[in-house]
């Protein structure tokens, strides 16, 4: 408590730092949200992420080089003030920290020391959003924070590979992510239209570094003789396309969770779940289960929503746009892409499903965690669960993962060499694992979303721990079985 109120004490002075938002913007944002029946924040969240939309027009407009880099940082800023207020200054004190960093310290030393600092910083975050509002879903810094978190961490590295590769020196981490490295320490503005894309700020996509800077600077789209590189593309319908998608996600997650809900609508905070009720516990399982997975499914349409309205966002001014290959053809408008949705729900295998998901939080995780510790799963899962927060129900999942894992392993070596016909996932064997790998991580993640000890464990209690037992039989099992040779295939 004495630590919070320290911290506290600050609060009329970053009060005075709430500059960019006029009054009438708030007192207009008020009176909608009376009208509306929704919460301030969500309405400050919702025209944060579709205000992205014009604002990218202008970005798109201006001339390549400062300009732009001061203006999706003054933008970036007055929508962090606009949505959370006084606590935007977490991010501008977290920025000129990591900043000072890169300046002062040698390339190896904050590789280390800035990583450590941000998941501290991030860290507490969690903590004090837990202490004063246990299972509560008040916006608050910890989200942009997280944002941040990713850009930093990644750049830390950046530069870091940077230095290893001016110096000819062998690495192989470096070496698979050279694409990214970064020479030197960009300038202050640089940095900070990066660090406060209004693009990315408020939902991510945390790409990287380059990425920014080569929309930002026309290299992405011409040569240093002022060249195209390519036919340029149009930006219309990649924008639009993420823009609707977006839209009806937001629809199906209004409409959908209304009528499935997970948790009790009148107080998801301290009600008991609607899946742990007595009432719907006295349902078959299999209605059970059902629901959950239909739940779930709305749920993740939230996610969609705000992922795929800021990679409409980025392709407006070419962010999301990949490039040309070296014969000038167009690569493609993945750069922004958070998530493929199909891809996802179709997913055959629990890798496919990771990397369709939060896509750049999973190439951070990749390039930054997983090959930097020697592919440790226990590593990278680990740090994924700790930036997410600290609520038991993140390490239930996390921590559960591995486990299908390993199964998904053992199967693909003993299983598939007799069963698949092709490699198509909509083969009939590919379909089997296309069902086998929802159905058995739709019942993990149901802890993710409740978040509670209790109340995962209640969860996965009424379905008999069935997820678990089934991969503890099933890579028992396999393991016995012999490996089928290529003359069997």
């Amino acid at each position: 408590n004495a630590a919070i109120d320290f911290v506290y004490s600050y609060g009329p002075a970053a009060e005075k730092t709430v500059v960019l938002v006029p009054a009438f913007v708030t007192a207009y944002v008020e009176s909608l949200a009376e009208a509306t029946g929704f919460d301030s924040e969500t309405i400050n969240y919702t025209l944060g992420l579709f205000a992205c939309y014009p604002l990218g027009i202008i970005m798109n407009m201006l001339p390549y080089g400062k300009i732009k880099h001061a203006f999706s940082f003054l933008l970036g800023a007055f929508l962090l003030q606009f949505t959370i207020g006084k606590q935007w200054v977490h991010q501008m004190i977290t920025s000129l920290i990591c900043y000072a960093m890169f300046v002062l310290l040698p390339p190896k030393l904050s590789k280390t020391i800035v990583p450590i600092f941000l998941m501290t910083y991030v860290t507490l975050g969690h903590l004090h959003r837990m202490y004063i509002n246990y299972l509560g879903y008040d916006l608050d810094f910890t989200g942009p924070q997280m944002v941040i978190t990713i850009k930093l961490y990644a750049m830390a590295y950046n530069l870091y590979d940077g230095h290893l590769i001016s110096q000819g020196k062998e690495d192989r981490a470096a070496k698979k992510c050279a694409p990214w490295a970064i020479a030197k320490v960009p300038g202050i503005i640089e940095y900070l239209g990066y660090t406060f894309s209004f693009a990315t700020i408020l939902a991510g996509p945390a790409y990287e570094y380059k990425t920014y800077a080569n929309a930002c600077d026309g290299s992405l789209l011409y040569n240093s003789d002022g060249k195209p590189k390519g036919k340029i593309p149009s930006q219309i319908w990649p924008t639009l396309r993420a823009f609707l998608v977006s839209v009806i996600a937001m629809g199906l997650f209004v409409v959908g969770t209304g009528k499935f809900p997970l948790l009790d609508p009148s107080d998801p905070q301290n009600a008991t779940p609607v899946v742990l009720t007595a009432e719907f516990l006295a349902r078959p399982w299999i209605q059970r289960y059902l629901y959950q997975w239909v739940a779930l499914f709305f749920i993740r349409q939230k996610y969609y929503f705000a992922w795929k309205n800021a990679e409409g966002a980025n392709n407006i001014w070419y962010a999301g746009f990949e490039g040309f290959d070296e014969k000038g053809n167009v690569k493609g408008w993945e750069a922004a892409s958070n998530v493929r949705i199909v891809d996802f729900e179709t997913a055959p295998n629990v890798k496919t499903l990771s990397a369709m998901w939060n896509m750049k939080t999973a190439n951070w995780l990749s390039r930054y965690v997983y090959i930097r510790t020697g592919g440790s799963l226990t590593a990278t899962y680990g740090l994924s669960a700790f930036w997410h927060g600290f609520y038991p129900g993140y390490y239930m999942f996390f921590l559960s993962v591995p486990i299908l894992t390993f199964c998904e392993r053992v199967g693909r070596k003993k299983l598939t060499p007799r069963f698949a016909t092709s490699g198509s996932k909509w083969s009939p064997w590919g379909i089997v694992t296309m069902l086998s790998t929802s159905f058995v991580v739709e019942y993990m993640v149901a802890a993710f979303q409740l978040l509670s000890y209790d109340w995962a464990v209640a969860n996965w209690k009424s379905h008999l721990f069935f997820g678990h037992i089934l991969c503890f039989v099933f890579y028992g099992a396999l393991s016995n079985l012999p490996t089928p040779k290529k003359k069997e295939v």
